[in-house]
């Protein structure tokens, strides 16, 4: 109930904000559990991700050290969100999702990369689909990089892609990981050159350094 009120609150305040986002290929996305990635571009993109698969529902990986605030701690459990420690991520990172996966009806929303100044991908989410036995689904973010920006109106374009199956009886070893994150990179670019084939993405922190 609580996930369902803080989605149309963040969809008031978007459209007040912004007013101008766009949802590409949505019959893509399946109607069981699923791992919604895409590269990280900006602290909000994981909202529109979430705002566009509408109604299905999603967790999300929150850095420990939000939910030390007791207020935010109580919006971000009701939200569908867990802790995890980015410097020693252990067990849990990988068992609770896992569990959610595949005994709510609550997908989940990974980035890869785990921040938002690195386009490298992990395998921790590959790892999590094959124990879930759930498919990965590619989506881009394209728009305004920073709150300030949406201001401007200018568009946010969302586009998902084709489900990534994970065999959950293959070996998890380097070169089937290699595949399966060469997958992904090659949907992202894809998926981006769909919407603007002279895309690039520059990160705002290492442009406001230049």
């Amino acid at each position: 109930m609580f996930y369902s009120f803080v989605r149309v609150v963040a969809r008031v305040i978007l459209f007040l904000v912004n007013g101008n986002a766009h949802y590409l290929n949505k019959k893509k996305l399946p109607t069981g559990n699923y791992i919604l990635v895409g590269p990280h571009r900006t602290w909000f993109d994981m909202i529109y991700f979430a705002l566009g698969a509408a109604p299905k529902k999603f967790s999300f990986m929150a850095k420990k050290e939000l939910f030390k605030n007791p207020i935010l701690r109580f919006i971000l459990v009701h939200a569908n969100a867990f802790p995890v420690d980015r410097k020693t991520p252990g067990p849990s990172a990988i068992k609770i999702p896992v569990r959610w996966l595949r005994k709510r009806d609550l997908s989940l929303i990974m980035f890869p990369s785990g921040t938002r100044h690195s386009q490298k991908l992990k395998g921790g989410v590959i790892l999590i689909a094959k124990l879930a036995k759930v498919p990965i689904v590619p989506a881009v973010y394209q728009g305004p990089l920073t709150f300030k920006q949406l201001f401007t109106r200018k568009k946010v374009i969302i586009n998902y892609g084709d489900p990534i199956v994970v065999d959950s009886k293959a070996k998890l070893d380097d070169q089937f990981e290699q595949k399966i994150i060469t997958k992904m990179n090659q949907a992202f670019q894809q998926l981006d050159q769909q919407i603007n084939p002279d895309f690039v993405y520059h990160d705002p922190k290492e442009t406001e350094k230049n």
